[in-house]
């Protein structure tokens, strides 16, 4: 029976890309000299440090230009506010946002039996699996999914005929 995944994964090697080339401009431009600016990515997500909010929201552009660049949907991004530290700093804490939600999938789920297409749409953890008996009832429900928007980055995986 023919079936594909819902999914939503981030490509972590084009981010650590996106990272290094950030770090690598904000070293060289004239505007971060001085300015004690970082980008790291840690076990909370990405984090840019600097002596300002400016600063730091300065880096997060530059971030967010390179994933851009690099093909990285800004969707799995979730940019926090800017918190102040110590000595008058600034951080900025980026959650990366991996995998479908259940609220988001029920919502899928919902919207693929509401159109009565003849397939069947379950929930897998952090995925949704659609199966059905018609490769192209398969496709009319990759169509559905995809001019539905939910606020999330979603790829269609393991087809299978």
């Amino acid at each position: 029976m023919p079936s594909f995944d819902i999914v939503s994964k981030v490509q972590w090697n084009e981010v650590d890309n996106a990272l290094h080339q950030a770090e690598k401009e904000i070293s060289q431009r004239f505007d971060f000299k001085d300015t004690n600016t970082s980008v790291e990515k840690t076990s909370d997500g990405i984090t840019i440090r600097s002596d300002s909010e400016e600063r730091a929201k300065a880096a997060l552009n530059v971030l967010q230009d390179k994933l851009v660049k690099r093909k990285v949907s800004l969707r799995f991004m979730d940019p926090g506010k800017p918190e102040p530290t110590g000595k008058g700093g600034a951080r900025i804490i980026i959650k990366v946002k991996e995998g479908i939600e259940t609220e988001k999938a029920r919502i899928l789920v919902q919207a693929i039996k509401e159109a009565k297409l003849k397939v069947q749409a379950s929930m897998q953890e952090e995925q949704v699996r659609v199966s059905g008996k018609n490769k192209d009832d398969l496709q009319a429900a990759m169509q559905l999914v995809r001019g539905r928007d939910i606020g999330i980055e979603l790829q269609f995986v393991n087809f299978r005929d």
